[in-house]
């Protein structure tokens, strides 16, 4: 989607894992590293600093920093956040509002990988905020625009699940059915950021995946 000497930013497709993990499947950040060392001809280990990360069953803009000044950088504006995340989610649901904000105090359970959304605080939970809206109805499905203030672990899923607006195929959080392919219908669809180096704006648009009920969305 973008790429300069000091940051590149990819469009990830569901099922790509951002940073390797257990399974030892290939992650995106080793195909990053290989296509730069192929393209710019770099002998020897190529720097990339993964600066965020996508649940791996979920599409869309992935930013990584090709140096260790952009990677600091970018660390502390996503931190800090100084950056505008929009996700694009297909429910099954009719959302209780056509827009609203949603707070929610997130307990992560590690075990099972998930995160808890309570409407108080509990303890070891933290603070979720995120807002939507309704951009389509899609016959059997809505399709909600998203606008996180927080980045928590499953934060989107989590909190459209308790409103009972589970996300298409995250079985985790309530759909009644997977998706044939493991995705589930939640992509990070815009990003708005300040080049960490450069210090002008960088506004990236992701194209959602090319299946039957993304592309009814555009």
């Amino acid at each position: 989607m973008f790429e300069d000497n000091h940051i590149i930013v990819v469009n990830k497709r569901p099922g790509d894992l951002v940073q390797g993990d257990k399974t030892g499947d290939a992650p995106l950040s080793e195909v990053v590293k290989e296509y730069i060392a192929e393209k710019y001809n770099k002998p020897g280990a190529v720097f990339l600093g993964v600066v965020h990360r996508l649940d791996r069953p979920t599409s869309g803009i992935v930013v990584f920093a090709r140096t260790s000044k952009a990677l600091a950088r970018l660390n502390k504006m996503f931190a800090e956040r100084e950056t505008e995340k929009i996700y694009w989610a297909i429910v099954k649901n009719t959302p209780p509002k056509l827009e609203d904000t949603l707070v929610h105090f997130l307990k992560r359970n590690p075990k099972q990988n998930k995160s808890y959304a309570h409407i108080k605080e509990v303890p070891e939970s933290k603070r979720a905020v995120l807002h939507y809206r309704v951009l389509k109805n899609l016959e059997n499905y809505f399709l909600l625009e998203i606008v996180l203030e927080t980045g928590r672990h499953h934060q989107i899923r989590s909190q459209l699940s308790t409103i009972g607006c589970s996300i298409k195929g995250d079985l985790k959080y309530g759909s009644d059915r997977s998706n044939k392919d493991g995705s589930i219908h939640l992509h990070a669809q815009k990003l708005t950021f300040i080049h960490p180096v450069q210090k002008e704006e960088i506004i990236i648009i992701a194209p959602a995946p090319d299946d039957s009920l993304w592309n009814a969305c555009s």
